[in-house]
């Protein structure tokens, strides 16, 4: 199977389309490129139970966050704050930038 291209990237602020899941906004914590899925903050949260060991010496019941597929998701625009898809910019000299299908606006991801 060909590698799926993501336009997505971390610390990217984006809403879940489909899914128990859906309408929800949140940030993108972790994009796994080979498997095509994306893991966004406090979204698609499930419990794990835990044994004891290094990281969590209590063991027990662990709530985090599932991945969900890229296909799922869309970014927010912030200028127009809406769903958007993303087109890429070239500019003369080279550079690439993602920007808004909608009002053209240039997207960053966001520096935490």
């Amino acid at each position: 199977m060909a590698e799926p291209t993501l336009h997505i990237r971390k610390n990217d602020i984006v809403r879940v389309m489909v899914g128990r899941e859906k309408g929800k906004v949140g940030r993108v914590l972790k994009v796994d490129r080979d498997a095509g899925r994306v893991i966004v903050e406090k979204i698609n949260m499930v419990k794990r139970h835990a044994k004891p060991g290094k990281t969590n010496p209590q063991g027990g019941i662990i709530e985090k966050e599932a991945p969900l597929s890229y296909s799922n998701i869309m970014i927010m625009c912030d200028k127009c704050n809406r769903p958007t898809r993303i087109t890429m910019l070239v500019e003369d000299s080279g550079e690439k930038h993602r920007t808004c299908k909608r009002c053209g606006d240039v997207l960053e991801a966001k520096k935490k």
